[in-house]
C-alpha cells in the first residue's frame, strides 16, 4: 500500500493513494503517525478501501506534505556506501556511524529548501528511508529487522557542510538540522511492496543528474542498521531512518554547493520523486 499526507502545513489530511487515486483516511484515522501503524492502521485502511468506505481526495493545486507526522526521533547513518565515504575523504566504516536531525526538519517533497543564513555549503543527499513501525529494542538478530518496518520513503538528506565539519566540534547534527532540511515522500510503500536491497537512488540539480546508484552498495543494509540501532536505542513507531547516501555530492568538490533558484530533483525506484527549489533566508 501507499500512504501520503495531504493539504497545508499543520493541515495535512491522512491518505491511501491507490490507482492513482487519494482517499482520505479521515474516517478512520487522525494521521499517518505512531498511533497509526500501532493499531494496525494498513489492514483498517485496506479494508475500508475495498468497502468503499473512503472519501476520494481531489489533490490539483494541492499541496503534498511528508507522508508520515512529525517522528520522534530522525536517526541517520552517515557514510553507509564506499565511494561516498571516498569522495568524503574517509575509509569505509567498520560500523554505522550514526547522527540525528532535529524531527521538525520533516518537510514535504516539493517545499521550498532554505538554504541558510550564513551558508555556502548547503548540500543534497538522496537517501532511502525507513520508518519504523512498533518499538524495537535490542532485537536478536537482523534478520527481525523487517517485522519492524511499516514502509519507505524517498529522503533528501540535506546538509549545511561548514556547520556539520567545520563549526560543530565534533558532532554532524548542526549541520543537519536547519529548518527544512530532511524532506520526505511523496509517499510511503509498505514493505510488501519493496525490495530494500535493489533500488536506484538517482539525483539532479537544475536538470544535470548527480548521483546514481543502489541500494546494493550499502555497506550496512536495512535489516543491519536497524538492528545496530535497537543495541544503543529504542526505536518508537513512526520514527524515520536515513540510511545514507551514495556519491555524486557537492563535498566530493566535483560540483557547486547549493545556491538561490537552484532546483533539486530526487527518485528512489518505486517510491516517488521530489523537487525543491532553493531560496535564500
Amino acid at each position: 500500500m501507499q500512504f501520503a499526507r495531504i493539504g497545508a502545513t499543520g493541515k495535512e489530511i491522512p491518505a491511501v493513494l491507490h490507482d492513482k487515486k487519494y482517499y482520505s483516511l479521515q474516517p478512520m484515522a487522525q494521521d499517518i503517525d505512531a498511533d497509526f501503524w500501532v493499531s494496525g492502521g494498513p489492514g483498517r485502511a485496506a479494508a475500508a478501501l475495498a468497502a468503499g468506505e473512503l472519501a476520494e481526495l481531489v489533490v490539483d493545486g494541492i499541496r503534498i506534505g511528508a507522508p508520515i507526522a512529525r517522528p520522534s526521533s530522525v536517526i541517520c547513518v552517515g557514510m553507509n556506501y564506499a565511494a561516498h565515504a571516498a569522495e568524503s575523504g574517509s575509509a569505509p566504516p567498520s560500523v554505522p556511524i550514526i547522527f540525528h536531525k532535529a524531527p521538525n526538519t520533516v518537510a514535504g517533497p516539493f517545499d521550498p529548501v532554505a538554504i541558510p543564513r550564513g551558508s555556502t555549503k548547503t548540500d543534497w543527499e538522496v537517501e532511502l528511508g525507513v520508518v519504523i513501525s512498533r518499538r524495537a529494542s535490542y532485537l536478536d538478530s537482523p534478520s527481525q529487522a523487517l517485522d519492524y518496518v511499516a514502509g519507505f520513503v524517498t529522503v533528501n538528506d540535506l546538509s549545511e557542510r561548514t556547520f556539520q565539519l567545520e563549526v560543530s566540534g565534533g558532532q554532524w547534527s548542526k549541520g543537519k538540522s536547519c529548518a527544512g532540511f530532511c524532506p520526505t515522500g511523496p509517499y510511503l510503500v509498505t514493505p510488501d511492496e519493496v525490495e530494500a536491497s535493489d533500488l536506484r537512488l538517482r539525483s539532479w540539480v537544475n536538470g544535470e543528474i548527480r548521483q546514481d546508484s543502489s541500494t546494493r552498495d550499502l555497506i550496512f543494509g536495512v535489516e543491519h542498521v536497524i538492528y545496530d540501532l535497537s543495541q544503543f536505542l529504542v526505536l518508537e513507531p513512526g520514527d524515520l531512518i536515513c540510511t545514507g547516501t551514495p556519491e555524486g555530492v557537492a563535498l566530493s568538490g566535483r560540483f557547486p554547493y547549493l545556491t538561490a533558484g537552484d532546483v533539486v530533483e530526487l527518485e528512489v525506484a518505486g517510491l516517488g520523486r521530489q523537487r525543491q527549489e532553493c531560496f535564500q533566508v
